[in-house]
Parts: structure tokens; sequence; C-alpha cells
């Protein structure tokens, strides 16, 4: 990007609500049921039906306020926002405008330059669309299942600089709805979605350039590319001395292109009015704190808690928090253990790989908490080494059991007599003369081949720290004798 420009980027985030029932009706919101199965006369749009508001859809939106520091609104209004498309059948879709339900809010990132604040405009309730479907031959389908499912719409101030800022502040974003347990952050399935605003202007300069809107972005990963090539578009016009058109583009993330959709609409154009069928909407104080009270620990609380209460690098921190579940997960562990170290590591290198290996949730891993912590002690006790502890640890995947019970029955225990494993490294020694000829003469590296033929002929049960110990005696007094 020419370093003459900088770009200003303002969000609009869109987050499916978990609730069963629809915003305004009782129709199920399961995704994948099969097309236009979960509709009725309200989410049609037929004459003469009435809209009833979902009271969970209004809690869920007032968490997600509270989390990102808002004033929530205690009266609202919904408001009828006017278009025409074929997969919105009433020709209007409900949704607030004037007086949103949590407004003034913010949220910090943080950025290569440090923490900055984004500021949040506006939370807004709404109902969703249907789905347009193109891929199924020459014509379109309608899908209306979709019809009314109730979403937020998170609208950010225009006060990111940058695609990876933006991808941030959406990643942040999506761990907190995922936190709060309102929305499940799918975004290939189109629960979470992301619209930008962009334009571009030169350092220095107060004054907002043109922008444009780009949609159909999927994946964090395809908002940073996306923005990246309309900032990059948007700078070669300006420096062609030619103009920025406000448009809507569209971004195609295969062939990594922007393509025109419309000319971008301003609010009068869906000449909105208040809805007739809703009153306004009255949230009471007393409401509002009993949510507060709900809201439970978020990301950025847990992250700076885990730093002070487990010591553990940023790294770990950063991926153990990743998901409430793995957070709950690993603190579970360490009710029963005190190396949280190893809790981490355990998580972070063997549970993390199988989860994505076999795309489950953490609620599915066989083994639970106090299982991984009874084998973290079995190794730090000296009971087992860390080898054969990745050797339980298989056996308990294929059957969730204790740790000791598996070492007690395989004969896992690790040998930690010293008396044993001396007789033993000696006979080592004896048969391979070679070898110790070479360590004699000054090559040393062949001290991990003496280790490999005991830990062979143990099958990894001796104790590795007392083997190192005794081996490097034995080894240091041959040297002595030899010289």
């Amino acid at each position: 990007m020419n370093k003459r420009y900088e770009s200003v980027i303002g969000l609009e985030i869109h987050a499916q609500l978990l609730t069963e029932s629809k915003l305004f009706c009782g129709c199920s919101t399961k995704f994948g049921n099969p097309p236009n199965t979960n509709v009725c006369p309200v989410c049609l749009g037929h004459p003469g039906v009435l809209p009833v508001l979902n009271k969970k859809a209004v809690e869920f939106a007032i968490r997600m306020g509270i989390a990102t520091n808002c004033k929530i609104n205690q009266y609202s209004i919904f408001a009828r926002k006017n278009y025409f498309y074929p997969d919105l059948p009433k020709g209007y879709q409900i949704s607030q405008y004037e007086v949103p339900l949590c407004i003034d809010g913010y949220l910090e990132i943080e950025t290569k330059a440090g923490r900055r604040s984004v500021r949040i405009k506006r939370i807004h309730l709404e109902e969703d669309a249907g789905k347009s479907i193109h891929d199924q031959g020459n014509f379109t389908l309608i899908d209306y299942n979709r019809c009314g499912v109730p979403l937020i719409e998170i609208v950010t101030a225009p006060d990111i600089r940058t695609p990876e800022e933006a991808g941030k502040f959406l990643s942040d974003i999506r761990q907190i709805v995922k936190y709060l347990g309102i929305c499940d952050g799918n975004m290939e399935e189109g629960s979470l979605r992301c619209d930008a605003n962009v334009s571009v202007r030169l350092k220095g300069e107060s004054k907002l350039g043109t922008k444009t809107e780009v949609k159909n972005m999927n994946s964090i990963k395809n908002v940073i590319n996306a923005l990246s090539l309309e900032i990059q578009r948007q700078i070669d016009l300006l420096e062609n001395n030619e103009s920025v058109k406000q448009q809507t583009l569209l971004y195609n993330a295969d062939l990594h292109s922007l393509e025109p959709m419309r000319t971008k609409e301003e609010s009068h154009d869906y000449r909105y009015f208040p809805e007739p069928d809703l009153p306004i909407l009255e949230i009471n104080e007393e409401w509002i704190n009993e949510i507060t009270c709900q809201v439970g620990e978020l990301p950025a609380h847990k992250k700076l808690r885990f730093k002070q209460q487990y010591n553990l690098p940023d790294y770990d921190i950063e991926i153990l928090t990743t998901e409430k579940e793995y957070a709950d997960y690993f603190e579970e562990v360490v009710n029963f253990t005190s190396d949280y170290k190893s809790a981490s590591n355990w998580f972070m290198t063997e549970i993390l790989k199988i989860l994505n290996e076999k795309k489950n949730s953490i609620d599915r891993f066989p083994i639970k908490p106090e299982m991984l912590a009874e084998l973290i002690n079995l190794v730090n006790n000296q009971t087992i080494s860390g080898k054969i502890a990745k050797e339980v640890f298989n056996e308990m995947l294929e059957e969730p059991q204790s740790p000791y019970e598996v070492v007690k029955r395989k004969n896992l225990i690790q040998i930690s007599d010293e008396n044993i494993l001396i007789e033993l490294i000696q006979r080592v020694l004896d048969r391979n003369q070679k070898q110790v000829e070479q360590y004699l003469s000054g090559k040393e590296k062949v001290f991990a081949h003496f280790v490999g033929e005991i830990m062979r002929e143990t099958k990894g049960k001796a104790n590795p720290a007392i083997v190192n110990k005794i081996l490097k005696e034995k080894l240091s007094y041959l040297k002595k004798k030899n010289q």
C-alpha cells in the first residue's frame, strides 16, 4: 500500500442469535432443515398477521451491549426498512433505526501499535432475510427458512485503519458472542457476517474520502484480503486522478477479485418508518442489572486473570482462552494438579491436535479433566515417564479410564531403583564396546545411543533422569581410568 495514504474502515457485523424460535414468530431457527419448512404466515408476511417480539432475543442483544460497554436504551423503537428483493417476502425488514437498543459503546483491540479503542455506534435487533440459491441451474431458488431469524447488527465508527485491525476486531467480536452463548460464530454457515465500509485519504487529512461497501466476506482471512484489495484499488484510482464511485462490491475469494453489485444506497432509500404493529420496547433497570450479572467473565478479563493466576506465557493464554470451553476444561484440570504449564502443554499439543483432526468440540473429548490431571501427577511424582504418559494417554483415548489403572494393568510403572538401573546400564555398556570406545575418544554424541538402548531394553520404563545420572558417572569413571 502507498504509504502516503491511510484507510478508514467501519464494520457492520451481523450475528445470528441462538434462540430456538424466530424474532417475531414461533418457527424454528434450526440450520440445515429442508428448504421452506421453518416458515409460517408471520415470517412469510401474509396479510393480517401480527409480529410478537421474542424476549430471549432482546436479552441476548442486551448481553452484547453490556459486553461492549454500550449504553442500553430503556426505550427503543422498531422500524420497517423497505426494499424489494426475492428473498424478502414482506417487501420490508423489521429492524431498528432512529432509536436502537444499544448505543455508544467501544471495544479495545490489540494492534501492532498497542491497544486501541474502536467505537461502537449502535447494536440493534432485526430480522434476517431469506436465502437466494444461484447454483442449482439457470435459475434462482429461494429458501425462506432464514426469514425472521433474529440478528443483532453491530455498527462501528470509522475508527479502524488497516485490514489487519478489521480482522482483529471481527475476531474479538466473534470470540465475545461465543463466550456470551448468543451466537455460534460460524461464518461459513452465515451465522456471523461482516460488511465493511472503506475509504482512503492522504495521511494528515481529516476529511473522509468516498466510501465503498464490501460484502460477501465469509471468513476473517477473506475480510483482510478483500479490504487489502479494495484499499489498493482506491489508491490506484486516486493516483491516476480518477474518482472513487460510491458503490457496493462483492468479494470473490476464489478469484481474489471485487465485482460491482449496485450503487450504494443511503438510509433515505429504505424509507424507514416506525413499525405500526410493535409498541415501543421498554427495558427496565432491574432487568438490565439481572442480565449484567449473567454476562460472566469475558475474554479480555479471562486472559488477564490467567496471566496473574497461572503465570503462563502469553501464547499459551491466547490459545487456552480462544474458546470459553477450552478455558473451562483447562481450569478443571488445574483443580486437580498444580502443574499449570504441563496442563497447558498437554492441551495445546495433544488435545487440540485431536480436536482439529476429528473436527470435534471439547465437550465430546473422551478424557475428562481429572483424568488428565492424574496423568500429569503420575509423571511429576515419577511413577511413569513422559514417554509412557503418551502411551497411557492414547489408551485413555480409546477407552476413558483412570491412567493409574492403565499403568498398573500394563505394568508401566517407571523403574527408579538405582541398583536395578546400575546393573542394566552396565549390561548395555558391555554389549556396546565399540560405542564406548568412540565416547572415550571424544565422540560424546553416542551418549544418546546408550540412553536409547537402555530405554529400549526397559520398554521406556527407566527413569530418564536417573539413567542420565548413572550413565554419566560410569562413562566419566571409564574416561579417568583410560587416561
